[in-house]
């Protein structure tokens, strides 16, 4: 894809009706704490799919469950462009996008106003030590994701990279989080989960390069 292409779908991205732009906003007027009220207009439980890529998961779930909200939230306009035509030609009013990076997710939403989290083959950032905080399962992560999650409210985990989830099964025992559900091979212990099967873009090239793609599930709280 070009740059020129790219910046036209970026572009034409912030013009649609369900994509939300960072630069919309100041600060004194985010939609922390108002989501319901101002973009889905209905008291719906909400979840966010994180780094979304083109929103896979989040035009699934919403096809699949028109009484929950859902918000796809990453920082490329090019791929959100995909995710979020492909939710306004299916009629999807359950769906937002968030043009956003994510370790500014507690600027944008409140106190328990998200229901669950998926996580969705982030980059596992491989290269350097120091640049594990940046991973999506970090501790400084955890952190900001607990100022937004309900009591009880669940992250879930997709990855094709042993180094990530082995990390994030460490974090979550160091922080003292609680495993819901764990799969260390998807495809051969649960291949017929209907959603957790859902291929995203990236998953479908990793598993034609034979990878093996893990699941947890886990509270922070």
């Amino acid at each position: 894809m070009s740059g020129k292409f790219k910046i036209r779908r970026m572009v034409e991205a912030a013009r649609f009706p369900n994509v939300i732009e960072h630069t919309y906003f100041r600060e004194i007027n985010r939609p922390k704490g108002r989501w319901n009220e101002d973009f889905f207009k209905n008291s719906n439980s909400i979840t966010l799919e994180l780094g979304c890529g083109k929103g896979e998961y989040t035009l699934f779930m919403a096809g699949k469950n028109p009484d929950r909200n859902y918000i796809g939230v990453d920082i490329k306009g090019p791929r959100i462009w995909r995710g979020a035509k492909s939710a306004l030609e299916n009629d999807l009013g359950n769906v937002r996008f968030l043009r956003i990076f994510i370790d500014h997710l507690h600027d944008y939403f409140g106190k328990d106003e998200v229901d669950e989290i998926w996580i969705t083959f982030p980059d596992p950032y491989l290269v350097k030590k120091s640049k594990w905080k940046k991973r999506l399962t970090s501790s400084k992560f955890l952190n900001i994701y607990r100022k937004l999650l309900k009591p009880g409210g669940i992250i879930h985990l997709k990855t094709d990279s042993v180094e990530l989830y082995d990390f994030t099964l460490e974090t979550i025992q160091k922080e003292g989080c609680s495993i819901v559900r764990k799969i260390d091979d998807l495809y051969s212990q649960a291949p017929d989960d209907k959603l957790l099967s859902v291929k995203t873009h990236y998953e479908t090239i990793h598993l034609k390069d034979g990878k093996t793609i893990r699941y947890v599930a886990f509270r922070v709280g």
